[in-house]
């Protein structure tokens, strides 16, 4: 298993250990006292959600505001171009971006994917969101909060002032996303993400 991190500081990459022969593979996807010593800390997830969405759909980028989710995702099915948005106001990469493709399938190694299937830790105060590259793809996350609808943001995925280089210029997306508030909006209305010192700030 490797653990690699980003430009953004708590946010990482992990590829679990594949095991294969002529029937398949079989992979590791969580064990919660690994991933305390890989992620420097205990985390508590409380809530797994699965999402399937067909290509071309753009789903984010989504965050709570009082009550700010980790996650740890995979692709369980198909392939997609995933984001996090540092949200985290005293952080020295504020308003920075990074995205990589993850994919359900190991595959040989080229440029801007893995060598085996990837997961990515997004600590409590990101925005996240992802783009279907596949024909459909199933995104599994773990996360460390309950859902609360009437606490959740959304980043416009387009903000200029981000200039996230989706594959995509035109994805589709929910009546929701479509409206989505530009970072220097959210900032005025005071809807950032309240985060505390913990693996949130690692």
């Amino acid at each position: 298993m490797k653990v690699l991190d980003t430009r953004l500081p708590g946010v990482k990459r992990i590829e679990p250990a594949v095991h294969t022969d002529d029937r398949g593979h079989f992979l590791e996807s969580y064990q919660a006292r690994r991933y305390a010593q890989l992620l420097g800390a205990p985390v508590n997830f409380v809530q797994d959600n699965c999402s399937h969405s067909r290509k071309g759909v753009l789903r984010g980028l989504h965050y709570q505001v009082r009550h700010p989710q980790g996650k740890l995702i995979r692709v369980s099915q198909g392939a997609v171009f995933d984001v996090a948005v540092d949200l985290r106001p005293d952080s020295p990469t504020f308003g920075q971006w990074e995205g990589l493709v993850l994919e359900a399938e190991p595959y040989a190694p080229r440029a801007g994917y893995a060598a085996a299937p990837s997961q990515l830790w997004v600590p409590p105060g990101f925005a996240h969101g992802f783009l279907v590259l596949s024909e459909s793809a199933t995104v599994d996350y773990k996360c460390t909060d309950y859902y609360h609808p009437e606490d959740e943001a959304c980043l416009r995925w387009d903000d200029p002032d981000l200039a996230i280089a989706w594959p995509q210029a035109d994805p589709i997306l929910s009546d929701r996303d479509r409206q989505g508030d530009t970072l220097k909006a959210l900032q005025r209305a005071g809807r950032l993400p309240v985060t505390g010192t913990s693996l949130a700030d690692a």
